[in-house]
């Protein structure tokens, strides 16, 4: 075996080991320091890892990110769900819409539902005392409690989704529990590295940068062991992004599919102004924008019909409870609050996103458009500093198609904010400084391509012989992916 290829297949084994020990690590409540040095040891992993593929051979690369793709998702299988309880309304609304009703109507905790809950869910006795259970009203002295986040309000989830939900629940067997949707959500990162890697192959760009999503710790312990339905939205963001790029003259297509990114978990619209780059005709924007919301409307449509409530269930209350209106609620906004009033972030940060939208609108390439849409999408992330880490899967899957790997600080950075945060009693902090860290590199990453003299040319269009040791430097471009 080459060396260069055994020292990446060694970095990998010891990636898949840490993370690994680190899903089957359950200190989330317990120790959630420590649980994020765990996290800290895969980062470094994977950075090892990425910069040992890029001296491997051309022939090789493709067998070891498959490999990898597949040896790292499989580690998100190896225990139940770690640090969030998500999957398990997710599986709640499948097995209500299995009952014919629809996941809209109804509180997890309404008398109406009662039949259909069972000891997974909602468990009783001394179970009840785990720190993830949520009390329910109950006669008797026996505790009863839930596995289910938020029992006291409707379901936020858009219509494909919870089609997704349904789908998992009918094709699962008898007792199956977390499983199904773990090995779903597997599958569904496994796509995301597949059609990301034929989008590059394509066009003819060197395949490393899938690794920056199919060997990134995200993916295995957000998008298949607590098993977030973010990685069903990042699919199709990928692909409609693909489509806009491989058909100019036909954006309808990819606009459609974003819509169903859009219907899945709504956050992909951030990536719209991307998908728009260097239009200048209307029509041109209507060709995307119209599919995306006729998409968006129609999957609505039968759970309109089908419901009594609102199909937005608790998302106004979300919005309010995370603090994206009142940034004095909560960790949002953490770098703006250092230097402006906290009733100043908002307005701010929409500012900010419209000219960084119609600056990629107007200055973007439309045969990049995950370009653009990365930087708004990072950009998103820096003022809005999120603490959900699973967030970040849309955005690691715009850094696997554009290469720009000083984005995947962003990622980690809600990851510290979610798991190193729960340390303290105020997460503001951490968020300030993990973000911060996150746009310093960002900033440096951007001025050193500059003083390079490569502009805002990223490593698009490197040829696939690029990756070969010993190609001449005809063979390579600035900016060779890391």
């Amino acid at each position: 075996m080459n060396p260069r290829t055994a020292l990446t297949a060694t970095a990998l084994a010891a990636l898949t080991t840490v993370l690994v020990l680190t899903i089957r690590y359950d200190g989330y409540f317990a120790n959630p320091g420590g649980l994020f040095w765990w996290y800290a040891g895969c980062w470094v992993l994977f950075a090892g890892a990425l910069l040992a593929l890029r001296r491997v051979p051309s022939s090789h690369v493709v067998p070891l990110l498959v490999a990898g793709a597949i040896a790292v998702t499989v580690t998100g299988l190896v225990a139940p769900p770690r640090t969030s309880t998500d999957s398990y309304r997710y599986a709640w609304d499948g097995r209500v819409q299995s009952a014919g009703v629809s996941p809209y109507d109804h509180a997890p905790q309404d008398q109406e539902l009662f039949r259909l809950r069972d000891s997974w869910l909602f468990p009783t006795g001394a179970v009840c005392a785990g720190p993830d259970r949520a009390s329910i009203a109950h006669t008797g002295t026996e505790p009863h409690c839930t596995r289910l986040n938020r029992p006291a309000v409707h379901t936020i989830y858009p219509p494909v989704a919870e089609a997704y939900f349904l789908t998992v629940d009918q094709l699962s067997p008898e007792g199956a529990r977390h499983k199904p949707l773990q090995i779903g959500a597997g599958l569904i990162s496994l796509g995301v590295s597949g059609a990301v890697l034929l989008i590059l192959r394509r066009r003819g760009i060197v395949p490393h940068r899938v690794a920056y999503w199919a060997w990134c710790p995200v993916v295995p312990i957000e998008a298949v062991n607590n098993a977030h339905v973010d990685v069903l939205g990042a699919l199709p963001a990928v692909i409609g992004l693909g489509l806009v790029a491989a058909l100019p003259d036909r954006r309808s297509a990819g606009g459609l599919v974003l819509g169903a990114a859009i219907a899945t978990k709504l956050m992909p619209a951030v990536v719209l102004p991307g998908a728009l780059s260097g239009v200048r005709r209307v029509r041109d924007a209507g060709a995307v924008l119209l599919p995306a919301a006729a998409f968006t409307l129609l999957a609505y449509l039968p759970y309109v019909l089908l419901s009594d409530g609102s199909v937005f269930g608790y998302l106004g209350g979300y919005v309010e409870e995370e603090g994206y209106d009142d940034p004095a609620a909560g960790s949002r906004y953490a770098l703006l609050r250092l230097v402006l009033p906290d009733s100043w972030s908002l307005p701010v940060t929409l500012a900010v996103m419209a000219v960084v939208s119609l600056y990629v609108m107007r200055r973007g390439d439309p045969r990049r458009p995950w370009s653009g849409a990365l930087l708004v999408t990072g950009w998103a992330f820096a003022l809005l500093t999120p603490g959900y880490s699973w967030y970040a899967l849309l955005l690691v899957a715009l850094i696997a198609m554009d290469g720009r790997w000083e984005w995947l600080g962003v990622a980690l950075a809600g990851s510290a904010v979610y798991v190193f945060g729960g340390v303290f009693d105020d997460r503001e902090p951490t968020a300030a400084i993990a973000y911060g860290l996150a746009a310093l590199l960002v900033l440096a990453a951007a001025a050193a391509r500059r003083r390079r003299g490569s502009g805002t040319c990223q490593p698009e269009d490197v040829s696939l012989q690029a990756s070969e040791p010993g190609s001449p430097p005809s063979a390579r471009t600035v900016g060779r992916p890391t």
